[in-house]
């Protein structure tokens, strides 16, 4: 050993060594005390370090065997739950709410003379949302029903002349039954004529009276005669009058019918009057919230200006966009988690309610034509409907536009859960075991 060098052995159980290197120039050489007392000054410490490495080796020879039970453990559960649950669950990212959404517009022309909502207010089915200066449509209103009432009194105006006609009717029957009589009796005093004049013409020839009868007995049978020609066109006159006034009685009838109808023409104009009337009043049609109101006091609308919207968040829903690929097995009816990203993930449960019958791009402006120069394949989405609850929307309200995440679970509920045994081929082997 050389004798720059100085090796000092420290106490029995160490396994270091202190080297002593040679002092520079210059410097003082330590005593030979101090020397050992230097090589044996690191023995005091060894048994603390030793003490603690063993501690630190017996934690770790029981951490990592932990660690690593545990990592298998969560990964054979994660590999179960995937092969049981997991591998029936489609999800997307793609998925917005949405609603039925209503614009409420004017169908009447006029100055707006009252907004009693604000954005943002709940209003329920039948509130004012807006009134329209109603004073045109309200003349309009007064103006039929007076049509309809000076209608009315044509009516019965028409009516009376029916009835003064069935009056004229009757009379003429009665005139033509005192006709039909006159020429009944012009009739016998012609036939009493006729004998008269034959006995008097016997008589006359015989000479047995007086050419003078005989002259009377003539002219009583022309008079007779002339009697029931007269008699007979008065009877034709009193029937032709009678016949006249049951054609002026259908004439009134006819005249009235009309004016019944043009009466019903004004009834349906009255209530057209109201109707449009009914229109200066916007009302809500539904439940829902009012929002992107651009209605206020003092504006002129037209016929199908915008008012306001009316989000009925009662009636939300959740339109996913899956892809093609995802569609096999999605069924209207299956159970739906989504996560609602403006809820910090908060999930909610609803149900596939139906599938769009078309891609989204089927219903684009432009739609992709496939047919014609270089083609790239590109995955196409399909939006399926999701609803839920009423109870669930009152406790959650979604509003149309915010982005979720919808899950759904395609395995049938009422199949049994799949198993280990049956996908390894063994589930006889398993209901054998199982018997007692």
């Amino acid at each position: 050993m050389s004798d720059d060098l100085k090796v000092a052995e420290p106490g029995a159980g160490t396994a270091s060594r202190a080297v002593m290197a040679p002092a520079p120039a210059g410097f003082p050489t330590p005593a030979a005390g101090s020397s050992n007392a230097l090589a044996h000054a690191p023995a005091a410490g060894a048994p603390a370090a030793q003490a603690v490495a063993k501690k630190r080796s017996g934690l770790r020879r029981f951490v990592v065997p932990v660690l690593m039970l545990a990592a298998l453990f969560y990964g054979a559960k994660s590999a179960y739950d995937y092969f049981v649950e997991g591998r029936f669950l489609v999800s997307t990212d793609d998925a917005y709410v949405g609603a039925d959404t209503s614009i409420i517009a004017a169908k009447a022309i006029g100055h707006l003379t009252a907004v009693p909502v604000v954005d943002n207010e709940v209003v329920h089915k039948g509130d004012l949302l807006a009134s329209i200066d109603d004073g045109d449509y309200r003349n309009a209103v007064d103006a039929a029903r007076g049509r309809i009432g000076t209608q009315d009194a044509t009516i019965a105006r028409f009516a009376r002349q029916i009835d003064a006609q069935g009056a004229i009717i009757d009379q003429s029957r009665a005139q033509v039954a005192s006709a039909a009589a006159q020429v009944k009796s012009a009739a016998a005093e012609v036939e009493r004529a006729a004998l008269e004049y034959e006995r008097s013409f016997k008589l006359a020839q015989t000479n047995f009276g007086s050419q003078q009868r005989l002259e009377q007995a003539t002219a009583d049978r022309d008079r007779t005669v002339a009697a029931l020609a007269a008699a007979n066109a008065g009877h034709a006159s009193a029937i032709a009058a009678l016949e006249g006034a049951k054609a002026n009685l259908d004439v009134l009838k006819a005249q009235k019918d009309e004016a019944q109808r043009q009466r019903n023409e004004y009834v349906t104009a009255l209530e057209m009057a109201e109707r449009n009337l009914s229109f200066t009043r916007v009302t809500a049609p539904f439940d829902g919230i009012v929002g992107n109101k651009a209605a206020e006091v003092g504006n002129f609308v037209q016929l199908g200006t915008r008012l306001m919207a009316l989000v009925p968040l009662h009636n939300s829903y959740v339109d996913a966009n899956f892809k093609e690929t995802q569609l096999a097995g999605i069924k209207p009816g299956q159970k739906v988690d989504v996560s609602i990203d403006a809820l910090d993930g908060k999930v909610i449960e609803g149900v596939v309610k139906s599938i769009s019958p078309a891609s989204g791009s089927e219903f684009s402006l432009l739609p992709p034509d496939n047919a014609t120069g270089n083609f790239t394949k590109v995955v196409q989405r399909v939006a399926v409907r999701v609803a839920f609850p009423e109870a669930v929307l009152k406790e959650v309200p979604l509003r149309p536009g915010l982005s979720v995440v919808a899950t759904v679970h395609t395995r049938d509920p009422s199949l049994p859960k799949p198993t280990l045994l049956s996908a390894l081929g063994l589930e006889a082997f398993g209901a054998r075991s199982l018997k007692p």
